[in-house]
């Protein structure tokens, strides 16, 4: 179906749903309907509040990535590198505006009730902090709404709480970015080009710390260290050696590695970049021992940051937050 009728459906569905109906703005997708980079941003502008787009068979299945936007009040939804879905959004007013960052989904509650604002209820909740920031169904009355939780469609919010993983990452932006699939040449690489990096006493690798949950390398330049997290907790230091200097963060979202070690990776634009920059670990060097760590626990659905930010003195990243 083309894009233009695929929103003009979604429109007539919307007008026809019955008057005082809880969600009025449901939209039904036929299995043939997709989408794709290229239209997502006009179809996202089209959506009137309450209304949303959901083609899960764009991508039947792999990880997914939720990208929220606070300036435009939408969010799209990614399964192996492809939208599958955009829906409108209420963040936080003002006074309690929503942060921008890359997030992992904690927890997840299918009724949770509020702890600060008067028991009120979040159905198909998804926290993102444990300071009070999650994914909810909610109001959606057009325009930044809420105590800082990101409000979704109703029926949106339950259909993508049952499609969605413990540990998906969301990252909240100021700006329209779409994720781009990076071309076959691995992200991890020992770039071996400014020299090794030398050892810290800070290092160190134990994984046992947290031996489950999703999976985040971060980077930083400026502490010339490489930091593993797992579960939301840090399970390994190792120095580096980056081989330039960078301004803003990059982000990159593993979605699919082979039995050959063949990995594909999604590129996801954060404020400041341009198209055609990149900044790869390809760029950073790092030791034999690093490498076979962060591989042993690569999975797809893991998360690569390489950001210009001091991480020295942080002791866990349980509510992980990089792009401000």
């Amino acid at each position: 179906m083309p894009m233009f009728a695929f929103l003009a459906a979604a429109a007539i569905l919307s007008q026809a749903a019955p008057a005082g109906a809880a969600e009025p703005k449901t939209v039904t997708v036929t299995a043939r309907s997709t989408l794709d980079n290229a239209s997502v941003l006009g179809a996202a502008k089209a959506l009137k509040a309450g209304e949303y787009l959901w083609a899960p068979q764009t991508a039947p299945a792999g990880p997914i990535l939720m990208v929220v936007n606070l300036e435009t009040q939408r969010a799209v939804v990614y399964r192996n590198g492809l939208p599958i879905a955009i829906t409108t959004i209420s963040s936080g007013k003002k006074g309690h505006e929503t942060p921008t960052g890359i997030f992992s989904v904690l927890q997840k509650e299918k009724m949770h009730h509020s702890n600060l604002y008067d028991n009120a209820p979040m159905p198909f909740m998804q926290r993102l902090t444990w300071d009070g920031i999650a994914l909810h169904a909610g109001t959606l009355p057009g325009h930044a709404a809420s105590h800082g939780c990101i409000r979704l469609p109703a029926k949106f919010a339950q259909t993508l709480y049952g499609a969605t993983p413990l540990g998906m990452t969301v990252v909240v932006t100021k700006r329209e970015a779409l994720p781009a699939v990076v071309p076959a040449g691995d992200v991890i690489a020992a770039a071996a080009k400014g020299g090794a990096p030398i050892p810290s006493d800070r290092d160190f690798w134990e994984p046992a710390r947290s031996p489950t949950g999703p999976v985040s390398i971060v980077v930083s330049t400026s502490d010339r260290a490489l930091f593993v997290i797992r579960g939301g907790w840090i399970i390994g230091r190792a120095a580096i050696n980056a081989n330039r200097k960078i301004s803003h963060p990059y982000l990159y979202s593993l979605q699919s590695a082979d039995a050959a070690g063949a990995r594909r990776w999604a590129r996801i634009g954060l404020p400041g970049q341009t198209v055609d920059e990149d900044m790869q670990l390809g760029d950073i060097d790092m030791t034999a021992a690093t490498r076979a760590a962060i591989d042993s626990v690569l999975v797809p659905g893991a998360t690569v940051v390489i950001t210009p930010d001091a991480l020295t003195d942080v002791s866990s990243l349980k509510d992980f937050v990089i792009a401000k």
